[in-house]
């Protein structure tokens, strides 16, 4: 098996590198603890084609396969997770509207979409309903020619911003099962009636807003039913979400990695006892299981992105490869904290933050659990071989 980059993707890593540690790297502590929004750091990602990373060419995207995807994540959480942010739940709404819209909406929508003068996100998580998505409430009757929309979603990040927003609701609430009746509609940000009602105060992943967001009998054309067809909803946005833990998986390793670095640059030079404390027995051998964890979790998420690659369907792959590497990133950061002591526990230093980012990445796209039931259910059935 060939675990080398291919020669493309070294260098798009390489230019990943430079403009993470020239732009991102320097301003992340201090504009993080400010709640400051990220805004040149977008604007730069708008000019580097980020925004269009899953978009095709002939829409004006980069259109990058999986690999390079997972590279992007990766280097950008190296940074600063919250920045990863904003451009996952964009790219990942991005990759299901040109998966699955009709041809009128990918000419619409994604050729702002790739260079970001339009951006979006994606509504399925409700107040009462987060891992059960057929249990959400919002609602929409056919009226005429429109939908209308009725229903509160929430944890939506990119929702200040999003335009359309792509909402997963349920177009026939009497279906049985519940999903052949839940579609999503492409409603747009100047709808009457749709309203960014609060941003959400968070321990961690800060940078991109995370919102309530209120659909008050919002009148939604019927053109804008992603792929035309009622029903498909909760298909569609599955199939996104296994493009969304390739993304979390690696904004895991990112924090997992500067987790690492943090960690290995201060166990050189902080001295206990005469000597470096890397030289402590204890301190190595919390230095090589973060460092063999890493690695592992490293060669998971790039075999994910590489089967996402070869077929439509990936969801053991990418839920092995989210779960571990969400685990990896949790453990490296409390690691991280303990390998620096009192001053882990400081703001004066990287590794609070990684802690509290950290977080977030065993939650997002699929609780830890949540995913054991995804993978146990796919070996169950034989979609993928473990050998």
């Amino acid at each position: 098996m060939d675990f080398d980059l291919t020669p493309e993707q070294q260098q798009f890593r390489s230019s990943l590198r430079e403009f993470v540690d020239k732009e991102i790297v320097p301003v992340a502590r201090d504009w993080e603890h400010a709640g400051r929004y990220p805004t040149e750091i977008v604007e730069t990602m708008k000019e580097l084609g980020f925004f269009g990373a899953l978009i095709p060419e002939q829409y004006g995207g980069l259109d990058v396969d999986f690999v390079s995807y997972s590279l992007l994540f990766e280097e950008i959480a190296r940074g600063w997770m919250g920045v990863a942010g904003i451009l996952g739940s964009h790219t990942l709404a991005t990759w299901m509207i040109n998966r699955h819209g009709t041809d009128e909406q990918k000419q619409r929508y994604l050729p702002d979409l790739a260079t970001g003068a339009r951006r979006t996100g994606i509504a399925l998580t409700e107040p009462d309903a987060g891992s059960d998505l057929q249990g959400i409430s919002t609602k929409a009757r056919l009226d005429g020619d429109h939908y209308v929309v009725t229903g509160t979603k929430t944890w939506i990040t990119n929702a200040r911003f999003a335009d359309p927003l792509p909402v997963l609701c349920k177009t026939d609430p009497a279906a049985a099962p519940a999903h052949k009746g839940m579609s999503i509609l492409l409603v747009d940000a100047d709808s009457p009636g749709y309203t960014v009602s609060r941003d959400i105060p968070k321990l961690g992943y800060k940078g991109p807003e995370s919102c309530e967001v209120v659909l008050d009998e919002v009148r939604v054309p019927v053109a804008n039913l992603l792929g035309g067809v009622e029903g498909k909803g909760l298909q569609q946005a599955l199939s996104a979400l296994e493009v969304g833990r390739i993304n979390v998986a690696a904004r895991s390793l990112g924090i997992a990695q500067r987790s690492y670095d943090e960690s290995l640059e201060y166990s050189r030079n902080r001295k206990t006892f005469g000597k470096p404390i890397a030289e402590h027995q204890a301190i190595q051998l919390k230095l090589a299981d973060m460092a063999t964890t890493l690695q592992s979790a490293r060669l998971l998420v790039r075999w994910a992105a590489t089967v996402k690659d070869k077929t439509d369907r990936a969801d053991l792959e990418t839920g092995m490869a989210k779960l571990f590497a969400s685990e990896v990133a949790v453990t490296a950061a409390q690691e991280a904290m303990r390998i620096h002591g009192g001053y882990g526990y400081s703001q004066e230093y990287e590794v609070e933050r990684l802690f509290r980012d950290s977080m977030l990445m065993s939650i997002g796209e699929g609780t830890s659990d949540i995913l054991r039931t995804v993978i146990a259910k796919a070996v169950v059935a034989g979609r993928g071989k473990v050998d």
